[in-house]
């Protein structure tokens, strides 16, 4: 039941149901008065919506709020102090705006505390808890992996420990991060020579003047951020962005660059054929798991799975706006949800279909269990689609056609030398469409004609055929039956890495010996070690009969075919090339965003578990999955993640928009 004496209806109006709207913004929040809570907190992790124009000193007083853990209420006995609790936003001076100053009168220090009540470990938890509160730092801070390193590293070294001031972590401790950060890429530069390596052009624009360019450097030991460019005054210019990937080449070394992926908005600038008729060694690809979220995109607005999801979202919607029925869902569930968010709007969908009809069984036993008498009459439009053996069929078919593209996401995320097998798992989607529709030729021919033009007009490249003909799993198994059809493909780009015939002299030979697996191609060892290690690993260790060909074969297949799947933090860019700063301010800012770029890189390659590279850790509850969404925006740029530039109250939606470059925008 809702409390209507809680103090923070002071800042919003009661609505119809569990809705109430905030008198700042406006906005309408489903799920009462702790939704508006979190909401006039700005606390993203919450995943509520942040209010864009709420007082600094309401954020304060109805953050601390929430870090007392009290149920305050409005009473004419008693009189308070004047704290923020019993002060009208209205008279509070807005020359002395309340802050976090102000928590010794709030909360008792601990040193006040009884001993008794908390123990040490309690006490490190609170003075942890208030430090994430005082300094508003989002809670998903947590789940970094050096956030315990950090911990254990005070707790070695012994109580009296006094932690390194503002000045030391901008001076010293950055330019040593940075210092190591070098010598490491250091390290990986010297493998260049023997694997190539990757230019990523990741893209950011606001669809109207403001364009970003950041330029990641991927070689199978890792991804490591290289620069970023504001690219605003000249993304229209052809000639201008074939000097600045003139200058990127010359930076990395050309000798070392086997291929540059960019995306869709890059590809209309005329850059790959200026880099094709330039470097004749580099080759130039789109990012995979841009033209796979197209085409999951393209199958989201087929009209009967466009009807599937909104109907599963009418069921999640009427779940996941009352609190109470929410957490009965989790008690069938044990404790699972039933919707997901994914990188893309589309994955979103998708997942969320998956989890929800896993749950099928326990959401049903939930609408028929007598805890859920108390609302049968409320979510009668709900119960109508859970009980609809049309829909989940709908579901099911929607669960199976996605699942294979699905899958190509995860294999070609966060840095993996995925070139040599993006060709055999996309044949195999589509064998599964066919498979799964081998009665229903029309939808069959629906699905495919998608997969095939995302796959032959923008995904598919000849380097992807080579590194297919290359991969031993793939060349040596009998069942392939596609493996004439990359012949021609592979040739021509062996003369392109071989480009003269006194250097090609060999190779027709070593091809022999390597597709007939002969000498060591043929030996117990490298037949057990076709699944066992990556192809380029395989070719290391066993293609020594074939030199010439080992070359190749290993520069082609160190190669990965997407960029990485972790949000971008595009505003930290914006901050850093669009806000006045003075020369020395940028410079740091500058630091500290390779650092910080470069940790997260290095963070996803040696994640000591194996999360979902394609889900996110938390469920986006702005979503249309549980708020309707009005006019939602047309999600048609993988990269653009965070809306438009400066709209900080956007964040959590991840919307798509457009890309601002059009195919006649350019000329070389």
């Amino acid at each position: 039941m809702v409390r209507e004496k809680d103090i923070c209806w002071e800042y919003a109006d009661k609505l119809d149901g569990n809705k109430v709207r905030c008198k700042f913004c406006t906005r309408v929040l489903n799920g009462g008065i702790s939704r508006l809570k979190y909401h006039l907190s700005r606390l993203p992790s919450k995943g509520v919506n942040p209010c864009s124009k709420v007082r600094d000193d309401v954020t304060d007083r109805v953050r601390a709020i929430i870090a007392s853990k009290e149920d305050f209420r409005e009473t004419p006995c008693p009189k308070m102090p004047k704290l923020a609790e019993t002060i009208s936003p209205g008279t509070i001076p807005l020359s002395k705006p309340l802050t976090f100053v102000d928590i010794p009168n709030l909360l008792p220090s601990l040193n006040q505390m009884n001993h008794d009540s908390l123990n040490e470990q309690d006490n490190a938890e609170r003075s942890i808890a208030l430090f994430f509160f005082e300094n508003r730092l989002d809670f998903s801070v947590a789940r970094s992996p050096s956030y315990q390193l950090m911990i254990d590293a005070v707790v070695n070294c012994g109580s009296g420990f006094c932690g390194p001031s503002a000045e030391a972590l901008k001076g010293t401790w950055v330019d040593q991060v940075k210092s190591e950060m070098n010598l490491g890429l250091k390290e990986v530069e010297k493998e260049w020579a023997r694997t190539g390596c990757t230019i990523i052009a990741d893209t950011w624009t606001d669809n109207k003047s403001k364009a970003l360019i950041n330029f990641l450097v991927s070689s199978p030991s890792r991804t490591f951020f290289h620069k970023s460019v504001d690219a605003s005054s000249y993304y229209k210019n052809g000639k201008s962005l074939a000097d600045l990937f003139d200058s990127v080449i010359q930076e990395i070394g050309q000798e070392n660059v086997v291929q540059i992926i960019v995306d869709g908005a890059l590809s209309y600038s005329g850059i790959a054929n200026h880099i094709l008729q330039n470097y004749g060694m580099v080759f130039v690809s789109p990012c995979a798991s841009h033209c796979v979220n197209m085409i999951l995109d393209d199958f989201c607005k087929i009209d009967w799975v466009n009807l599937c999801i909104i109907q599963a979202q009418t069921i999640t919607r009427f779940v996941y706006n009352n609190m109470v029925l929410l957490e009965l869902m989790k008690k069938f569930t044990l404790g699972q949800d039933v919707i997901r968010t994914g990188i893309t709007k589309p994955v979103s969908n998708f997942l969320s279909l998956q989890a929800l009809f896993r749950q099928r069984p326990k959401l049903k036993q939930m609408f028929n269990s007598p805890e859920y008498s108390v609302y049968s009459g409320c979510g009668t439009k709900s119960q109508a689609v859970l009980e609809d053996n049309e829909f989940w069929r709908a579901v099911e078919e929607c669960v199976a056609i996605s699942e294979p593209f699905l899958r190509i996401l995860r294999e070609v995320a966060d840095g993996k030398p995925a070139v040599c097998s993006i060709y055999e798992l996309m044949m195999k989607a589509k064998e599964s469409i066919r498979t799964y529709y081998i009665m229903d030729e029309g939808k069959c021919k629906t699905l495919l004609d998608i997969v095939d033009k995302k796959w032959h007009n923008q995904l598919h490249t000849p380097l992807h055929s080579a590194a297919a003909f290359l991969n031993p799993c793939i060349q040596y198994n009998p069942e392939i039956k596609f493996l004439s059809a990359l012949k021609e493909d592979f040739y021509n780009v062996v003369e392109k890495l071989i480009p003269t015939p006194e250097l090609r002299r060999d190779i027709t030979a070593q091809m022999l010996l390597f597709t007939r697996a002969s000498g060591i191609f043929g030996c117990n060892l490298a037949k057990e070690a076709r699944d066992a290690v990556t192809p380029g690993e395989w070719w290391e260790q066993y293609g020594d009969s074939a030199p010439l060909l080992q070359r190749v074969a290993i520069r082609i297949l160190s190669q990965v075919c997407s960029t990485s799947t972790f949000d971008k933090q595009w505003s930290t860019f914006q901050q850093l090339h669009f806000e006045k700063k003075n020369k020395i301010d940028k410079e740091d800012m500058n630091d500290l965003v390779c650092i910080n770029y470069n940790l997260k890189l290095a963070r996803s390659k040696t994640k000591c578990f194996d999360p979902d590279p394609i889900q996110l850790d938390d469920i986006d509850m702005t979503s249309e999955w549980v708020e309707e969404i009005e006019s939602p925006v047309q999600t048609t740029q993988w990269l653009d993640r965070f809306g438009p530039a400066f709209d900080v109250s956007d964040l959590n939606t991840r919307h798509f928009s457009s890309g601002i470059f059009g195919p006649n925008d350019f000329g070389l």
